[in-house]
């Protein structure tokens, strides 16, 4: 599904990805971890497409399709979504407003009709209660004044209502308690199909512990630079970075 080669990028000129290579199948969960600073956000933002971030070499398809050529809008249609570390407010846009909007706009790229709003507000309430989001939070401007695990679920339920293909999940498990961390990663899963890919950048194991990957890369200085299964994430969290070759201080 996502096939990306040699990709290298840089901010500025700083050059942050540095040759890139990683293949990831229809239905599978491709787990990212790597010290700070080593590329892993970049990537993310590079393949949805975020201003001020230049490709300089390399390619990354979508189900065949030039995914770098494409605008972020046309990525988004294409079935393209990047659940933030750090998700933005809106104030003055309702929750609800923004999501129908969100998917409204998804729905005409694709051809599809709008769904109209009784049959909108159906469609999310019975999202929401997946995640545990109630009406209050969804009449409130998105994400002012929520907590770190009403963010995260409020990525999550976006996700479930404009179902698409590639999920860059961007360190999804930052400011998540035991409790939030259970309710996100149920919410993830559920959305695990045949036809859609994850990529699940992350620092800790606990949260491969409850989204369980089917392939684990290491990303370092812009490089993947150890790949193997969902048991390399176990051995990073007990050797830390020196198990695949890395100094001490690299994962500092």
């Amino acid at each position: 599904m996502l096939s990306i080669k040699n990709l290298h990028a840089k901010i500025g000129d700083k050059e942050i990805l540095r040759g890139i290579d990683l293949e990831i199948a229809a239905g599978e969960v491709h787990a990212i971890m790597g010290p700070n600073g080593s590329g892993k956000s970049t990537l993310s933002y590079v393949l949805s497409g975020r201003e001020g971030y230049e490709v300089t070499a390399g390619e990354a398809t979508l189900n065949g399709e030039d995914l770098l050529d494409m605008s972020i809008d046309e990525r988004a249609a294409a079935g393209v979504f990047l659940a933030f570390q750090y998700p933005v407010e809106i104030p003055g846009i309702s929750t609800m407003s923004f999501l129908r909007t969100a998917l409204n706009s998804v729905r005409r790229a694709r051809g599809e009709a709008e769904m109209e709003a009784i049959e909108f507000l159906k469609f999310a309430r019975a999202k929401a209660a997946a995640l545990e989001i109630d009406d209050k939070m969804l009449q409130r401007p998105v994400n002012v004044g929520f907590s770190g695990g009403e963010k995260k679920r409020n990525e999550v339920l976006q996700m479930s209502l404009l179902e698409p293909k590639l999920m860059l999940l961007d360190e999804t498990d930052s400011g998540l308690d035991i409790d939030a961390l259970k309710v996100v990663s149920k919410g993830v899963n559920a959305l695990r199909d045949p036809e859609r890919a994850f990529l699940v950048i992350t620092h800790y194991q606990r949260l491969l512990s409850h989204i369980v990957p089917d392939k684990v890369s290491v990303l370092a200085e812009g490089r993947i630079v150890a790949s193997g299964g969902k048991e390399l994430a176990l051995e990073l969290e007990e050797k830390g970075y020196a198990a695949v070759g890395l100094k001490d201080e690299a994962a500092a």
